[in-house]
């Protein structure tokens, strides 16, 4: 059994990528505290809510989604890779990209791109237009 409550793969899959990113666990500072929000008397009563700070680049990690501590640990180191992988890689990173694609598809189109778009809308309205039957004409 790993350290974390999840499969052997997944925490694999972790640790390649802390080794990747020279992430040590020494340099985390690791502490708990208890939730807030729903969850009940779990929530109350268990420090599920993992705090990380990564010593070597000071960045701050809170993870409270999961009700058991140990999957909240697990999904903080997670969180903490992948920032420090985007501080590093800057721009690059996949999580950077699919956002900004998402802000190209959202952007509004400048007025030029809008008027050719409605202009070639017109135009094939047109061509619509004369190929509809009118049902006149000889029989």
């Amino acid at each position: 059994m790993g350290m974390f409550p999840v499969s052997q793969a997944k925490e694999k899959e972790l640790r390649d990528k802390m080794v990747a990113l020279n992430i040590r666990e020494e340099d985390i500072e690791e502490s708990f505290v208890r939730s807030g929000g729903r969850g009940g008397q779990n929530v109350n009563k268990v420090a599920t809510c993992v705090h990380l700070k990564h010593t070597p680049t000071a960045i701050e990690v809170k993870c409270q989604e999961e009700r058991s501590q140990g999957l909240n640990r697990y999904r903080a180191r997670v969180i903490l890779a992948r920032k420090i992988e985007e501080t590093i890689k800057g721009t690059e990173s996949e999580e950077r990209q699919r956002i900004e694609k998402i802000r190209r598809q959202k952007r509004k189109r400048s007025k030029r791109a809008k008027e050719k778009m409605l202009a070639e809308k017109r135009i094939v309205s047109e061509k619509k237009k004369l190929r509809s039957y009118s049902g006149k004409g000889e029989e």
